[in-house]
């Protein structure tokens, strides 16, 4: 796994992990620069291009979160991801819908 998806899950867990926490504007971008510093900016509402661009970054994140659900884009020279969290009420449909909700009495 490269460092820039490894980034990633690494961002992604520890946002998924601040619950209760929410960002004041909505999200947020984190910027690797190519010296390796970290630079985070509040609020932005640029495309992560134009961010990587306007910095100078390697890699570019976007962590947003809404409700219970966590999300984390990030994009680098010739890569992007995405990852998300599924809200609680359709992993336990997923889980509870191959599961008879009755019982056969014989």
């Amino acid at each position: 796994m490269t460092d820039f998806l490894q980034n990633a899950e690494r961002i992604f867990e520890t946002a998924s992990s601040a619950e209760g926490m929410e960002l004041e504007s909505g999200n947020l971008a984190i910027l690797i620069g190519q010296d390796g510093a970290i630079r985070m900016v509040m609020g932005s509402d640029w495309p992560l291009h134009s961010l990587e661009t306007h910095y100078g970054a390697k890699a570019a994140y976007r962590v947003s979160r809404e409700a219970s659900q966590v999300r984390v884009e990030g994009k680098s020279r010739g890569a992007s991801c995405m990852l998300q969290s599924e809200p609680i009420s359709s992993i336990a449909k997923r889980l509870l819908a191959d599961r008879p909700r009755y019982l056969l009495a014989a």
